[in-house]
């Protein structure tokens, strides 16, 4: 097979998986429809590896296939077309091979419930929307894929539709997204006015020519250039939860486990990252917009950092950890260094979806339980669980060796984000230093609050044969489980008959089935593996060769190069702040166990803050969600009740009634009620025909 039928057959593969499973399952049942939707996500894994190793070692050229035309109007063209370059072929393997590990994975994990079909549909829809979405040639396809993984995540985070709380959080998400996406739509309009096209191919080679054309606006001249690219940036910021637009990430956890993996991990959230190093040839013209990108990363890498220190739920700590994460991701983006940004992005998919996949067996082994407050002496019941998720967290926290050049996949590509900040501070200064000095921080956060997830779930003393009330987490929504039937949830029942609602049960805790741990093994294996295989070709000595156009950088941008040469106290901040982190936490959660419980009981003003996750929920809530609500009552029952219906069609329809009732009041069925009627017509007419003759 040709390159170009191999990567079609990777896009149109899940497309085809979804339609059969969602129209056709009832009738062929769950396993075929389970067979045929993760049959077809592993061949698109297994082909996008081969596309993969075509583009790192095997010379493949970068190419366009134009499929049909998708929207012509005018000089608006847009063509539904696949492009491989560098930066495809990496999110082609991401997205298909956590996927395809999600789909084995929900075999057991969804073996409960009674909606398989369903759900095996809505995982391949969102696949194929992200593959729509990253081989996108211009940017109309971009948001075709940019919706369609919205509309997939709020069928995947409210799947199970009867529970009000899956069904508050995919309309959070959706809506906090629909924000986001406004802006993107702003830039893309922006894009098409200022060049005339919207083709990636042919706007690229006229930035530079137009890069500093703009308009006065409000007394200041703004470049178009700027502009399109911070409104597009609101549209990742949206997308990829970053700091104001973060709150429905959190929530998301209300929808299955695998849900999360898949959308946490390597798909929906990494979108706006795969956006700005896909648009580098007009970030690299847009320097006050990546100033913004560098700032707003940055920031978004410590709040979620801070909030994830006083979670409980295990799901919410891992998912302020992706949140986190991204900021890295973004701020590597906004100080340069694109091709750190993707490499992170890359590793990261590994050790996070085998977080999220972890943590999902522990709320397995653990008869569906979350609250990590519920756990702790769990390594010898399930000891595979407690190795991959061992890896994990030293893949998150970037455990390696400096001087060796050795450690797992976060060592590589995170270390390599915090050098790059250092060297864009060195080079340019500004906020690159302040990214730096977060960042440094942040990665001693991580630390502290990855090591206390393992140290509460896997060590200590046991607290799950307990009957322990945590009423103020169940009153938010923690500590219940993610992992019931439909028909369950329905009908408000407990999803096992041994499981007592998040209130403690008295069975052992046991290990998941291998259909569930072999995913985990494979992602356990990638954590590992993949910063050291691919170093050299993201971020190494043969990056130039490796993305091959696929990322701009201008004559200006040097950062990659010179982050190989910072000083060493720089290469090993992150291990001597990742050593105080994992300390620390071996200090509260072990040595003195019980003493973290003792300051959460407190109920401080810190530990307030970052419970509460800096408020944001309540803020909003008082604002914007207040305020809405408040102009929404206001043109409905004022403007649209009482002036459009009122003046309206009700209106109209009301005189019309009451014109009606008051004539209907003459006809009496009376006869002499009509002839004295007549009388007076006729005396009428008589009077007239007088006067007329008179005058």
């Amino acid at each position: 097979m040709t390159p170009q039928s191999l990567i079609t057959a990777v896009v149109f593969a899940p497309l085809i998986g979804a339609i059969v499973a969602g129209l056709f399952g009832r009738r062929i049942g769950n396993v075929a429809s389970q067979s045929i939707t993760t049959g077809l996500l592993v061949l698109s894994a297994v082909l996008s590896w081969t596309i993969f190793s075509q583009w790192t070692w095997g010379g493949l050229e970068a190419f366009t296939i134009k499929l049909l035309p998708f929207i012509n109007i005018g000089d608006f063209q847009s063509n539904w077309s696949i492009r491989l370059d560098g930066l495809s072929a990496v999110m082609l393997v991401v997205v298909t091979s956590v996927s395809s590990l999600v789909h084995i994975y929900s075999w057991g994990y969804m073996a409960e419930d009674d909606s398989k079909p369903r759900f095996f549909a809505y995982l391949s829809l969102f696949t194929f929307a992200m593959l729509a979405l990253v081989t996108a040639a211009d940017f109309m396809q971009l948001f075709f894929g940019w919706e369609g993984v919205g509309l997939a995540s709020y069928l995947l985070i409210g799947f199970w539709f009867k529970k009000p709380t899956a069904n508050a959080a995919s309309i959070k998400a959706f809506v906090v997204n629909r924000v986001g996406d406004f802006g993107f739509a702003l830039g893309i309009m922006t894009v098409f006015w200022m060049f005339g096209t919207i083709q990636f191919a042919e706007l690229f080679p006229k930035i530079p020519t137009m890069a500093n054309e703009g308009w006065w606006f409000a007394g200041s001249y703004w470049h178009a250039v700027d502009l399109a690219c911070a409104l597009l940036f609101v549209g990742a910021m949206g997308k990829s939860a970053q700091f104001f637009l973060h709150t429905w990430l959190p929530d998301a956890m209300e929808g299955p486990t695998p849900v999360s993996a898949l959308i946490h991990a390597a798909t929906m959230v990494t979108a706006g990252v795969y956006m700005v190093c896909l648009l580098s040839p007009m970030f690299e013209y847009a320097p006050y917009a990546k100033q913004i990108v560098t700032v707003i990363g940055a920031v978004t890498a410590l709040f979620a950092a801070t909030v994830g220190l006083a979670q409980n739920d295990i799901k919410r700590v891992i998912a302020y950890s992706t949140c986190s994460q991204l900021g890295y991701m973004f701020f590597a983006a906004g100080v340069g260094a694109y091709q750190a940004a993707m490499f992170h992005l890359f590793t990261h998919a590994f050790f996070k979806a085998l977080l999220f996949l972890g943590a999902g067996s522990v709320i397995h082994g653990m008869h569906h339980e979350q609250d990590m407050r519920k756990m702790g002496a769990l390594w010898k019941y399930l000891p595979v669980t407690y190795a991959v998720m061992t890896i994990g967290t030293l893949a998150i926290t970037g455990f390696g060796l400096p001087n060796l050049h050795l450690g797992f996949a976060g060592f590589y590509s995170k270390d390599t984000i915090i050098e790059s900040a250092f060297a864009a501070g060195q080079l340019h200064g500004g906020v690159a230093y302040f990214a730096f000095v977060v960042s440094i921080f942040a990665a001693g956060l991580t630390a502290f609050y990855s090591w206390r997830l393992a140290f509460m779930t896997f060590h200590g003393t046991a607290k799950w044969g307990h009957h322990d009330d945590h009423a103020d987490d169940h009153a938010h929504g923690h500590g219940h489980d993610d992992h019931a039937s439909s028909a369950q949830i329905e009908t408000h029942d407990e999803p096992l008959a041994d499981h007592d609602h998040g209130h403690g049960h008295d069975h052992k805790p046991h290990e998941s089935p291998v259909i569930m741990l072999v995913p985990l093994l494979l992602l356990a294996f990638g954590a590992v593996t993949a910063g050291y295989v691919f170093v050299d070709h993201f971020v190494g000595e043969g990056w130039t060769e490796f993305w091959r156009g696929a990322i701009f950088n201008g004559a200006e941008n040097h950062v990659l190069e010179h982050a190989h040469h910072v000083p060493t106290w720089v290469k090993w901040a992150p291990l001597a702040v990742s050593a105080i982190g994992f300390a620390s936490a071996y200090y509260v959660y072990i040595m003195r166990e019980g003493l973290g419980a003792a300051i959460a009981a407190r109920k401080g003003p810190m530990w307030t803050f970052l419970y509460n996750k800096w408020f944001f929920d309540e803020i909003y809530e008082a604002t914007f969600v207040r305020a809405t609500k408040f102009l929404g009552d206001v043109f409905w029952k004022v403007g649209d009740q009482k002036i459009i219906d009122g003046l309206g069609p009700n209106g109209v329809s009301a005189l019309s009634y009451t014109l009606g009732r008051r004539a209907g009041r003459l006809q009496t069925g009376y006869v002499y009620h009509y002839a004295f009627v007549m009388l007076l017509g006729v005396a009428g007419l008589l009077s007239y025909a007088l006067w007329a003759w008179q005058a």
